[in-house]
């Protein structure tokens, strides 16, 4: 009789980890559908001052035009005629993304009217020009 008392006091001893693992795959999974990609330009730019800027927290696509105009994508350099399939690829994966286009202040102002219709032939309509200083920053 003793030895059957003993055994049914040793049962079960542990803490059952399962809930918590399932806690924590539930947290993983919600971090990573509302993480957001941000696509950078992958240079430095000197951007233009004006006093009207907005600081924009919505901007996904990040491009980037240098003062010898050479235009900036995902941190490669990349042709004018490159920008328009490349904005499409990206508008069909994401199509809530918007664009940024930072122009550097010594950069040509043609320069970033061909990569503004690129980007709006691409399907992206929310284009925006990104400059420092203004009552945003």
């Amino acid at each position: 009789m003793p030895s059957k008392r003993h055994s049914d006091e040793s049962g079960e001893t542990g803490i059952d980890l399962a809930p918590m693992l399932d806690f924590v795959m539930n947290l993983l999974i919600f971090f990573i559908i509302t993480t957001s990609f941000v696509k950078e330009a992958g240079i430095e730019v000197s951007r233009a001052d004006a006093l009207t800027a907005i600081h924009r927290d919505k901007g996904n696509i990040l491009i980037a035009i240098r003062p010898n105009g050479e235009i900036w994508m995902d941190r490669q350099a990349v042709d004018i005629r490159a920008v328009r399939p490349m904005i499409e690829r990206l508008h069909i994966e994401r199509p809530d993304d918007t664009v940024v286009i930072i122009a550097d202040k010594a950069s040509k102002t043609g320069q970033l009217a061909l990569v503004m219709d690129a980007v709006r032939s691409g399907g992206i309509d929310e284009v925006a020009v990104g400059a420092a200083g203004g009552s945003g920053e």
